[in-house]
C-alpha cells in the first residue's frame, strides 16, 4: 500500500490478515536404485540392468584394469556380448541385472558372489579375489543359466 491508501496500477496490497505466504514443499524424493540409462544399455550392449547400490557398475572392459568379468554365449541377434566388465566403486556393492546364457565369472580385486537361475532354480556362486569360476554351462552338464545379481563381498 502506498501513502493515503492508494495500490500501485494492477497490483494488490497485502493486508495485515492475510497469512504469510508459505513456500512450497519440494517433491520428496524417492530413490528406486534404478540402474541410470537401463533402457540404453539394453539395446546397445545387450545386457539388462535393473538395479543397485551404486557400487557395482558396468565398464569397458580393459585387461589392465582390476574388473569383474562375466562370461557369455554372444548373440549378435539380441546384441549380446561374449564379455562383460563391471567396476567395483567400494568394498562391498550389489547390483541385479539380467544376462542369459552366462558360463563364467571372474573376480578381480575383491571376491564376488553371483547369483544365477536355471530351470527354475536359483544357485549362488562364489568367486574368490583373483579367482575364476565356470558357472551353468561353463560346467559339465550344467544348464543354460541367467546371471541376475552380483555382489562384491570384501
Amino acid at each position: 500500500m502506498l501513502a493515503g491508501g492508494a495500490t500501485l496500477a494492477g497490483g494488490s496490497a497485502a493486508s495485515a490478515d492475510d497469512p504469510p505466504p508459505t513456500p512450497s514443499q519440494p517433491p520428496f524424493a524417492v530413490e528406486d536404485f534404478g540402474y541410470p540409462g537401463a533402457d540404453r544399455v539394453l539395446a546397445e550392449k545387450g545386457i539388462k540392468l535393473l538395479r543397485g547400490d551404486g557400487h557395482i557398475v558396468l565398464a569397458d572392459c580393459d585387461q589392465a584394469a582390476p574388473q569383474i568379468r562375466v562370461y557369455t554365449v554372444a548373440d549378435a541377434s539380441s546384441g549380446r556380448q561374449g564379455t562383460y566388465c563391471f567396476k567395483g566403486t567400494a568394498r562391498t556393492g550389489l547390483l541385479t541385472l539380467e544376462l542369459p546364457r552366462v558360463f563364467a565369472v571372474e573376480a578381480a580385486d575383491h571376491p564376488v558372489s553371483a547369483d544365477l537361475t536355471a530351470n527354475g532354480q536359483t544357485t549362488t556362486v562364489d568367486v574368490p579375489k583373483d579367482g575364476f569360476e565356470p558357472v551353468g554351462e561353463g560346467t559339465v552338464g550344467g544348464a543354460r543359466s541367467v546371471l541376475v545379481e552380483l555382489r562384491v563381498t570384501g
